[in-house]
Parts: structure tokens; C-alpha cells; sequence
């Protein structure tokens, strides 16, 4: 396993993109539903891997206390840019870290939100064990633990080179991405070679990093779950509560600490 790439690595460079990309794709479908968790819960939220404040922006806004913990210091810039833009910072915290290692007390957060696949880019057992058992050890017993994994796609092969993207970036850049995925099965590792090409006055740029996941089937996550400590309480399908089967566009688990 020494040889796995980690799964940090790629999104300093990502930062810039990241915003612009998932506008076009997963959007703010599920905003509301991670807002509904940090509404009902009875204390402060953590979001593990909050990057530019997608999700905490939002939760923030709504005057709910919520910390949120990136590794990438250009993903938190951008994410105190937009809670000050937001009139919202007073609600969040947001640090630098690692979140195999949570530098907060125990039992500090009845709500801790893994939004849209952070889990998998912990692409070693070993990460995921102990950000699992990190987790536990800044909840509560009884606190929830809400967890959204992107579903693995049968046909990745079809993406050699592919531009999947383009549009504008602001007023005066054109952008497209052009996307080739590789997979190292044994291992269950998704790689996204990601290249990024920008036209702003005239002047073309290149843009190029790569993104690694790891996938795990709702099983093998929750069978990980309950050896950490938590208790599956549902499956969702969607964000709205629907339920979970093998092609559903959402794989979300809601679990509590035991």
C-alpha cells in the first residue's frame, strides 16, 4: 500500500476549479438537506473537508455555529472570502487540518457532516480507520454522523481525453475541462486526471493535476462504521429521504455514535 497516492494531493490546484465545476454538476441539490441536519442539531456542527464553504457557507448563513476543517489552505481562503461576502462569519470557524486527527475535545459536536465523498479521498484502510475513530471520539453518544459518498460509475474507460465540460468563468475567461480516468481496482482507486484549459484575453493556459478516490460499497462502509463505534441508523437514496438502491444518484449514510 505504500505506493497508494493520498488522497489530499491535487487540491490545492483543484481550488480554483472547484467552484466553477460543481455549479454544473452536483449544484446545490444537497444544501438543503445538510442544512436540515445542522438545523436540528443541539450544538455546534463539523463539516470534515469543507473546502471553499459550498456547504458551510449556507449552514452559516442560517446563524448555525459551525467549524469547518480543510486540509487545503487555497480551498479555506476561498471559503473566508465567501462567508465574509455572506455577512456569515461570525457563525464559522475554519481551520487547517487533518481529519485523521481532529484537534477538538471530546464529545464537542452532536452533528459531524462528510459531505459529497470527503471519505473517499482517504484512500488508505488505515486513514479511514482513523478518522472513523477521530469522529467518535469529538461526539457525543447518541450524536449523528452524516455521510455522502459519490457512487462508482461502471464505465469510467469512457472517459480517455474527454471533455466533459465548458463554459465561462467569470466575465472575461472561457473554460473547459477535458477528463481521463484511470482505475487501479485492487486497490478500489479512482484516479481523475484533470486538465483544466482557460482563454482570458486572448491568452491560453493549461491547467493540470490529478484527483484520487477510493471507493467503498454502503456495506464495506457500514460494516467500517459499526467497528468504529457508530450505529447505521438509514440509507438514502437521494437527498430527500428516498430510498437507497445500487443506482440510486446518492449513496448517503446516516449514522450515531454508540
Amino acid at each position: 500500500m505504500s505506493g497508494t497516492r493520498e488522497g489530499w494531493r491535487g487540491w490545492d490546484d483543484y481550488a480554483a476549479f472547484y467552484d466553477w465545476e460543481n455549479a454544473q454538476t452536483v449544484q446545490r441539490r444537497d444544501v438543503a438537506f445538510w442544512q436540515r441536519l445542522a438545523a436540528a442539531a443541539d450544538g455546534p456542527v463539523l463539516e470534515l473537508g469543507c473546502g471553499t464553504g459550498r456547504i458551510t457557507v449556507p449552514i452559516a448563513r442560517e446563524g448555525t455555529p459551525i467549524v469547518g476543517i480543510d486540509r487545503s489552505e487555497p480551498m479555506l481562503l476561498r471559503a473566508a472570502s465567501k462567508l465574509r461576502r455572506a455577512k456569515a462569519a461570525q457563525h464559522a470557524l475554519l481551520m487547517r487540518g487533518d481529519i485523521r486527527f481532529l484537534p477538538f475535545r471530546r464529545g464537542t459536536f452532536p452533528l459531524v457532516m462528510a459531505p459529497y465523498g470527503i471519505l473517499q479521498s482517504l484512500t488508505r484502510e488505515a486513514d479511514l480507520a482513523a478518522t472513523l475513530a477521530s469522529v467518535a471520539r469529538v461526539m457525543p453518544k447518541g450524536g449523528r454522523f452524516g455521510i455522502d459518498l459519490v457512487p462508482d460509475l461502471v464505465r469510467w474507460e469512457e472517459y480517455s481525453g474527454k471533455k466533459t465540460l465548458s463554459g465561462k468563468m467569470g466575465r472575461h475567461t472561457s473554460i473547459s475541462l477535458v477528463e481521463s480516468v484511470r482505475q487501479d481496482r485492487a486497490r478500489r482507486l479512482t484516479i481523475f486526471d484533470q486538465q483544466y484549459v482557460t482563454v482570458r484575453h486572448r491568452e491560453r493556459r493549461r491547467h493540470t493535476f490529478t484527483l484520487t478516490f477510493r471507493t467503498l460499497s454502503i456495506r464495506q462502509m457500514s460494516s467500517r462504521l459499526e467497528r468504529a463505534g457508530f450505529r447505521v441508523d438509514a440509507v438514502l437514496g437521494d437527498y430527500q429521504g428516498g430510498p437507497w438502491d445500487a443506482r440510486a444518484d446518492a449513496w448517503v449514510i446516516l449514522a450515531a455514535r454508540r
